[in-house]
């Protein structure tokens, strides 16, 4: 139940991310270009190894492992909402 629910927020993580990518936002120019490059792969890879981290803990029997990503999910999801609406 958790690995679905931790899916689920992982889809919505990465959907938000790139969404933050695309927006072109000027705080994205303050970023190394190291993370911005190739339309922002690397970053996006960190995304997938924070996931595939909180997954493989959750699958051992680390459940607070959910609970912290879904506060990392919490958290993004307001950053992204701030950076898209223009209020950062």
């Amino acid at each position: 139940m958790l690995l679905g629910i931790l899916f689920i927020l992982g889809t919505i993580n990465f959907a938000v991310h790139k969404a933050v990518l695309e927006s072109n936002h000027p705080l994205l120019d303050t970023l190394p270009a190291a993370v911005r490059a190739g339309g922002g792969r690397v970053s996006l890879a960190f995304e997938f190894l924070l996931l595939l981290m909180a997954m493989l803990l959750v699958a051992h029997d680390w459940p607070a492992a959910a609970w912290g990503y879904a506060i990392y999910s919490l958290l993004n999801g307001t950053t992204a909402w701030l950076l898209l609406n223009g209020r950062i």
